[in-house]
């Protein structure tokens, strides 16, 4: 078993927090985390782009001008994709852009990532984050002393102070360990757990 120290705001340790090596010394997967970011990138995407086809352009149908005699070149439409507000031809259309992966490969990739943080001392378990008020300047003060100024902090609940502390800093994430995924983990340079939370993803990762 690996252990991690829990610190407090002073970055003092407190205690210990012991975590499987199953998880510790997973070898370090780049092509998976690969697959792994653009299965969530993909998922995140609308796929609301569209373009309008001859058939749903607005126009009139009728022909522009006869067909011989003119000295211009033959034309049917003003809807033609050749002409100027003319329809689009091969243009995108609404579509899913997600991915499929598979589950076991999902916790691989995670477990990967987070072995990786860990060896490279990038983090963080404190002891809890329940701070006394909502100032983000006294949360920004903690985050310096910790050295977690570009930090994704996971919790196990939200408290409302921390949430309001943390919402107008811009390199600062706090989410659920429910929504702790690879691209979350690989965007930030520190990650800071609450003990509780390191727990429950190591639970889940070994599940």
């Amino acid at each position: 078993m690996a252990k991690l120290p829990v610190l407090n705001f002073d970055k003092a340790s407190v205690s210990e927090i012991e975590i499987s090596e199953d998880v510790t010394e997973t070898p370090y997967h780049p092509s998976i985390i690969k697959d792994a970011v653009v299965h969530f990138l993909a998922g995140q995407r609308q796929g609301t782009h569209s373009t309008k086809t001859r058939s749903q352009v607005s126009g009139s149908t009728i022909k522009p001008w006869k067909q011989k005699g003119t000295g211009r070149a033959r034309s049917g439409s003003t809807k033609s994709p050749i002409w100027r507000h003319g329809g689009i031809v091969f243009g995108p259309v609404p579509r899913d852009h997600s991915k499929s992966m598979n589950k076991k490969v999902r916790k691989q990739a995670l477990c990967s990532a987070l072995a990786e943080k860990i060896r490279n001392n990038q983090v963080v378990v404190i002891e809890h984050l329940d701070l006394q008020d909502h100032k983000t300047k006294k949360f920004q003060t903690i985050l310096t002393k910790l050295e977690c100024q570009h930090a994704l902090i996971v919790v196990d609940e939200l408290p409302r102070n921390l949430s309001l502390a943390s919402r107008n800093l811009p390199e600062v994430q706090v989410i659920n360990y429910r929504t702790l995924n690879v691209y979350k983990l690989l965007r930030y340079k520190k990650v800071i757990f609450v003990k509780e939370a390191l727990s429950a993803v190591e639970e889940r990762l070994l599940s």
